[in-house]
């Protein structure tokens, strides 16, 4: 029997709705093994980010040390690094392990307006760890600040992707969710370097969208570990993020989280009515 494996490199969220809380459980729904290496631990809940507690450039090199030498992994997420000496030492250990299928979800801000990755990481991030990347996963706030230009609508997301691109990035995943240039629906762009794909689906009003962003950049790196394309990651990912907005439940007096099991209660219903 073969099992999947992927790796996690990214923060701690006490209130389990984003960071490695949500990595796990999504690559558990999508039966994957799932491993951590954190970088940070946050006192967070759906009200806002309330404190910050880097760990070392050691002690994160160490958990994917010990991650490669041992169990190793199919595919590796990033998600919050926080600083450049961070991003520095992640890098260094990809390139060491030769783990090549990464998804890098540029975590800089969380829902609440909290700075999640400081300014002078950004150009490592654009220099060191996006050659890295298979796939970049940023959100519109998150392209405006690497690219450096303003996003107003998909015409300007598809310049940015260029751009990101052009950075080293592989394969560009531009999300939606903040470009309200449409109100009825979201699309997602993938830009591989050569052609656009669009992934649409009907907008949601609903304050619970703590986390969206890992757990979508965390759908696709499951599937990448499964053998899957980028294409086809992307299209589980998005019925992944969609079931779990949708099916939400409501919790905090904030921005809640979303809902991991959402996706896998679906597919049983399908298989059920199959079955019949």
């Amino acid at each position: 029997m073969t099992i999947a494996r992927a790796l996690t490199v990214a923060g701690s969220d006490s209130g389990g709705g984003a960071g490695i809380q949500a990595d796990l459980k999504t690559f558990q729904e999508l039966d994957v093994f799932g491993m951590t290496a954190l970088t940070a631990v946050t006192a967070q809940n759906t009200l806002g980010v309330h404190g910050i507690y880097p760990l070392t450039v050691e002690a994160v090199q160490k958990q994917m040390d010990a991650i490669g030498e041992d169990i190793g992994t199919d595919a590796v997420k990033t998600g919050m690094l926080f600083n450049s000496d961070i991003i520095r030492g992640v890098a260094e250990k990809l390139v060491q392990y030769k783990w090549e299928k990464v998804v890098v979800d540029p975590v800089m801000i969380a829902k609440g307006g909290s700075v999640l990755l400081l300014e002078e990481a950004v150009r490592a991030l654009r220099e060191v760890l996006m050659p890295l990347a298979l796939v970049i996963t940023p959100n519109v706030p998150e392209a405006e600040l690497i690219a450096g230009r303003t996003i107003r609508g998909l015409d300007d997301r598809k310049e940015a992707a260029r751009v990101l691109a052009d950075l080293g990035a592989k394969n560009v995943v531009m999300k939606g969710g903040h470009d309200e240039s449409n109100p009825n629906e979201v699309i997602d762009l993938l830009y591989d370097g050569r052609d656009f794909y669009e992934f649409s689906s009907p907008r949601q009003e609903t304050r619970h969208t703590h986390g969206t962003g890992c757990t979508f950049a965390a759908a696709m790196t499951a599937e990448l570990a499964k053998g899957r394309t980028v294409v086809q990651a992307v299209e589980v990912a998005k019925q992944f993020i969609q079931a779990a907005i949708e099916d939400t439940i409501q919790l905090g007096q904030g921005h809640g989280p979303t809902n991991h099991w959402a996706y896998q209660r679906r597919q049983a219903v399908v298989r059920q009515g199959a079955g019949r």
